[in-house]
């Protein structure tokens, strides 16, 4: 677990790096900025619409007496959508636009979901109920 997480702290960067250098070379250093700054808005707009409609979501479902897991899931998802988009580099922002837009979030909770359901079934993750 440690070397995936020094890797993942490590190489992330190093990628955001490169890709901003050559975007920059390509474009100029003042349009590089702007994108980058425009990027940090636009997720922090979407974040906060998407945010809001996640937890209104939340307490109908649970004024209803459902379980909000499906909600919850968008939730965590926007919030990690978000703070992605909120980090400087292009490779994250395309990341984090992915979290945040319903349709391609959609796509990524289903596969997310396999996932943690073969997580569960190889006995990796255990949920407990009380």
């Amino acid at each position: 677990m440690f070397i995936r997480l020094l890797l993942i702290f490590t190489l992330i960067p190093v990628l955001e790096i490169y890709v901003l250098l050559k975007v920059g070379q390509q474009l100029g250093v003042s349009p590089t900025i702007a994108l980058i700054l425009l990027t940090g808005i636009a997720g922090a707009y979407l974040a906060r619409t998407q945010g809001f409609d996640i937890i209104r979501r939340i307490q109908q479902q649970t004024a209803q007496g459902q379980l909000p897991a499906e909600s919850l899931l968008d939730g965590a998802m926007v919030l990690a959508g978000g703070l992605l988009l909120l980090t400087p580099g292009f490779c994250t922002d395309l990341i984090g636009f992915c979290l945040l837009v319903p349709l391609s979030r959609q796509a990524l909770k289903t596969m997310l979901r396999r996932w943690l359901q073969q997580q569960i079934d190889r006995g990796n993750l255990k949920i407990h109920r009380y």
